[in-house]
């Protein structure tokens, strides 16, 4: 039996790698004569320039850059030839990331996507033609205003200290910003590879669906909505919306799917004109994901929790839906399962299984991930395996 092994990485406890790594280990506890294919994902999130290194190779440039509270982290822009196209990826995450925060220092209130803005630039310096920005897993919440503000020139200002402070930007504040940050990326065709398709705003947008995990209270994150809505209408006022070619009205830039995406960095990014693109497909396609699912018995994916946002714009219902195309069954293993049985089916899952099924278990397996996952695929691998 072949089976193709293609999570997520857990958040906050492995890497697709090491997730992938885990579930090889569990399942050739229980079939060791089955053949594994390792495939570690990504969504556009952490991870996202570690799957294409493995999959597509290229140059990778080392720079240094600010993370969301301007502290000095090392980042990596990847470069790739296709012809004569020269593309520059960037991961938001290596310069914004949630990961790169203690505890204590999540507070998306001044936090920053300044640096992401260094990187990016890091980007354009390697000659690329092109720059895909991988969105997601993102500390911050300012609708991408520090990495525009970098942009165009402006290291210090309102624009770069965290979301809060957008409520008070004025549209004169923002006459010169995407123009000089425009003028950067000349010649530059900018693309945003989103991790989720939400809005800016409301209900489904950045602060009401994120920011509570980023370290915002209730009363913060509405206090973030109402600054981000302020920041929109500044930069309406300043700057006439583009027209939609199809209806001929004003597109609403902040209502677009994945303007949400990583603290709101997608709208920045749709501002200057970027062509968004859901990341898990860029990374599905980059990777070949469809001969290696055809040529499985059976593919296992998982991320650290599945619940209703797994629906659409992951790397588990990315995988569902390649595999569905071939008709091969696809088991997910999750760290926590939220989701329904019919949900889960509806999405192309064959079979969903937790690691920890208690909040009991969650402790422990936050705590020691790798030998939960192990012991959990290994029974899975004894339920689905023929050869076992």
């Amino acid at each position: 039996m072949h089976v193709l092994i293609a999570p997520d990485a857990f958040t906050g406890t492995l890497t697709a790698t090491q997730a992938a790594e885990a579930m090889a280990q569990g399942w050739r506890r229980a079939a060791p004569d089955d053949l594994l294919t390792l495939l570690p994902l990504s969504d556009g999130g952490p991870g996202f320039l570690d799957v294409l290194a493995g999959a597509i190779g290229g140059e990778s440039v080392l720079v240094t850059v600010g993370d969301p509270l301007g502290r000095p982290v090392p980042a990596t822009v990847l470069v790739t030839t296709d012809g004569e196209r020269r593309t520059a990826w960037v991961e938001s995450a290596q310069a914004v990331g949630l990961h790169l925060l203690e505890a204590n220092e999540r507070d998306p209130a001044v936090t920053t996507s300044a640096g992401l803005g260094e990187l990016v630039l890091a980007a354009v310096e390697t000659g690329a033609d092109r720059v895909v920005v991988g969105l997601g897993g993102s500390a911050t919440n300012d609708a991408g205003a520090g990495m525009l503000a970098v942009l165009a020139g402006l290291e210090e200002g309102t624009l770069t200290r965290g979301g809060l402070a957008l409520g008070a930007v004025a549209p004169d504040d923002l006459v010169d910003v995407v123009p000089r940050a425009r003028e950067a990326l000349r010649g530059v065709e900018l693309v945003a590879a989103t991790d989720v398709d939400v809005p800016l705003l409301g209900l489904d947008g950045a602060s009401a669906s994120h920011a509570e995990d980023k370290g915002a209270s209730p009363q913060l994150a509405q206090d973030l909505e109402g600054a981000l809505g302020h920041l929109v209408a500044a930069v309406t006022a300043a700057y006439p919306a583009p027209t939609d070619l199809l209806t001929g009205r004003p597109r609403r830039l902040d209502r677009e799917p994945g303007a949400g995406a990583a603290g709101g960095i997608g709208y920045a990014l749709l501002v200057l004109g970027a062509r968004s693109v859901s990341g898990v497909d860029t990374t599905l396609e980059a990777v070949g994901v469809d001969m290696l699912v055809g040529a499985a018995d059976l593919v296992l994916t998982g991320e650290g929790c599945l619940d209703w946002q797994s629906r659409q714009g992951t790397v588990v219902s990315g995988v569902c839906t390649a595999a569905s195309r071939h008709g091969t069954p696809v088991v997910v293993v999750a760290g926590r399962v939220l989701l329904g049985r019919r949900e889960a089916m509806a999405m192309g899952a064959s079979g969903v299984y937790a690691v920890a099924e208690s909040l009991a278990d969650l402790d422990a397996s936050l705590a020691d991930p790798v030998p939960r996952l192990t012991a959990r695929v290994s029974r899975v691998a004894a339920t689905w395996s023929p050869g076992r």
